[in-house]
């Protein structure tokens, strides 16, 4: 029987920040293809929930935590993968944060910690686990961006920044790494429903805009990412380098919608 092109079998991923939200079901959406994964955040109790999860389904894991502004536990955890497994295949850096602040107030302490965060985080992420890679000569890294890399959304001026240039360095070293079999790409999710943003989609008026601008009507479920996340992790986007890929119902598609 031919091997299908999606199968993610004898892999090997990491997705850091991926033990809530997002981050939680990519995890699980890639050992269901049939990678072994290690979800690894920062704390301990979800990093052990996440692992029973992957481990019930028949792959194997390790309790491993982390922190994305701390480069020494990225190298702890780097090391400790490729102790256990021999190798990184896939990475996912998946961990974030936001804060809505006026940008004539927001202070640089917010600014920097967002930044330090979803776009520092980002390039410590793949710096560390692309060197293990980049000397394998293989590997796939998967970057999250944001419509905010596309678009400007209101009063997360920190934000967007911070992910408009996680896609510049997802294109940056696509170009650099590429050639040396280490794939670089990015999703860009539109809204999805988390225990952290439920409230702002269900009972706001922003919310509510959101809604309107996107043109299937409805919020996506997290699993609604693992497709794109399967593809650019598998064989099936070999010669996929630098992309960003929305999964947004039609929000960056949209002009007028009635």
């Amino acid at each position: 029987m031919t091997k299908s092109l999606f199968d993610l079998s004898g892999k090997t991923a990491v997705v850091i920040g991926g033990t809530t939200g997002i981050g939680h079901s990519l995890s699980l959406g890639l050992a269901d293809a049939g990678a072994d994964v290690i979800a690894s955040s920062r704390r301990a109790e979800e990093v052990a929930k996440t692992a029973a999860e992957i481990e019930a389904k028949g792959r194997r894991t390790l309790r491993l935590t982390s922190d994305v502004k701390d480069r020494p536990s990225l190298i702890s955890l780097r090391e400790a993968v490729l102790e256990f497994f021999g190798k990184v295949d896939i990475l996912v850096n998946c961990a974030g944060t936001t804060k809505r602040t006026p940008t004539l107030t927001v202070s640089e302490e917010e600014w920097n910690h967002i930044l330090e965060t979803n776009l520092t985080g980002t390039l410590r992420g793949c710096q560390v686990f692309g060197e293990s890679m980049l000397a394998a000569g293989s590997g796939r890294i998967i970057n999250i961006a944001s419509l905010t890399t596309f678009v400007g959304f209101y009063e997360v001026a920190a934000y967007g920044a911070s992910k408009a240039a996680v896609g510049a360095l997802t294109k940056s070293l696509a170009v650099e790494w590429s050639k040396h079999g280490v794939l670089v790409n990015a999703i860009a999710p539109g809204m999805f429903r988390t225990a952290l943003n439920s409230n702002l989609l269900d009972n706001t008026d922003r919310g509510k805009e959101l809604k309107i601008r996107t043109p299937m009507g409805r919020w996506g479920a997290t699993d609604e990412l693992i497709g794109a996340a399967v593809y650019l992790a598998s064989e099936a986007s070999s010669f996929v380098a630098g992309e960003i890929i929305a999964v947004d119902g039609g929000f960056l598609a949209s002009g007028v919608n009635q």
